[in-house]
């Protein structure tokens, strides 16, 4: 690893697509959070990381086609899979967490069996909707329209009230079934443990609902939001003490972190 975990004195976790990544802008992550991670760097050890829905092949490609100068310490790769990137530069996997994670949620689809399968019938009866299912992947669904996405929810939230345990992550048309106990929140957590760390030294940043599990007291004490954010993000970071930034995306993410860390300003 990049740093002892004795060593590390604040985590950083960082959504990918929406929050720090804007596929629209040039460059697609600003400089400045680069430089600003240098000078944060010099007055505090961190153990810095990105916390997304994305696959870790697919994080990889985004830091790539983003020319990151600055390897992450640590990623969490679909929502729940943690990596920390070995003094050889090569991502190893925290074998028992990961081992865990996966063992629980297939153990869960397996008991949940007759439930998805109702929960798909009504998707595919009464929406326009498209299921997915994937060897090795918990199923998930595409919603045409947020609208059509938040009726979905509501069903589900009934349903679901049959196997606890269930639950899902969602980030606007987009929604992956998983297990209650495995998601961006508690995977912060489990990185925090790794340094040794608690709440209260860790930072999150997110814009959407798959974030929200992360943006929460019990796993990060500094929470805060992009300008981009959608409402109900910023509705609860705004609730519960955190910092809503008024810029979008990567600046967002600058503001934020400057509002934290004051220190680090220029």
């Amino acid at each position: 690893m990049t740093s002892c975990a004795k060593d590390v004195a604040c985590v950083l976790a960082f959504d990918f697509d929406g929050t720090l990544h804007d596929p629209a802008a040039n460059p697609a992550v600003p400089g400045g959070f680069f430089e600003l991670l240098v000078r944060l760097r010099q007055e505090h050890v961190l153990g810095w990381g990105i916390n997304t829905g994305r696959s870790l092949e697919h994080v990889l490609e985004g830091l790539n086609e983003s020319r990151f100068p600055l390897q992450p310490d640590w990623v969490v790769a679909r929502e729940r899979e943690i990596y920390f990137c070995g003094s050889n530069g090569r991502w190893q996997p925290l074998v028992a967490w990961n081992r865990s994670c996966e063992q629980q949620i297939h153990g869960l689809f397996n008991r949940a069996g007759k439930l998805l399968r109702a929960m798909r019938h009504l998707v595919e009866q009464s929406t326009g909707a498209h299921w997915i299912a994937m060897d090795g992947e918990p199923a998930g669904l595409i919603a045409r329209t947020d609208e059509e996405m938040a009726w979905i929810v509501d069903q589900l939230l009934e349903m679901a009230s049959a196997e606890p345990l269930l639950s899902w992550q969602r980030n606007s048309i987009y929604l992956r079934f998983g297990h209650r106990d495995f998601q961006k929140g508690s995977s912060l957590s489990e990185v925090a443990r790794h340094y040794a760390l608690d709440s209260s030294a860790c930072f999150a940043i997110g814009d959407s609902y798959n974030d929200l599990t992360m943006l929460d007291a019990r796993h990060a004490r500094m929470i805060a939001c992009p300008g981009n954010a959608l409402a109900d993000v910023k509705d609860h970071v705004s609730a519960a003490g955190g910092y809503v930034a008024h810029a979008a995306h990567g600046a967002g993410v600058i503001e934020a972190l400057e509002h934290f860390f004051p220190e680090s300003r220029r």
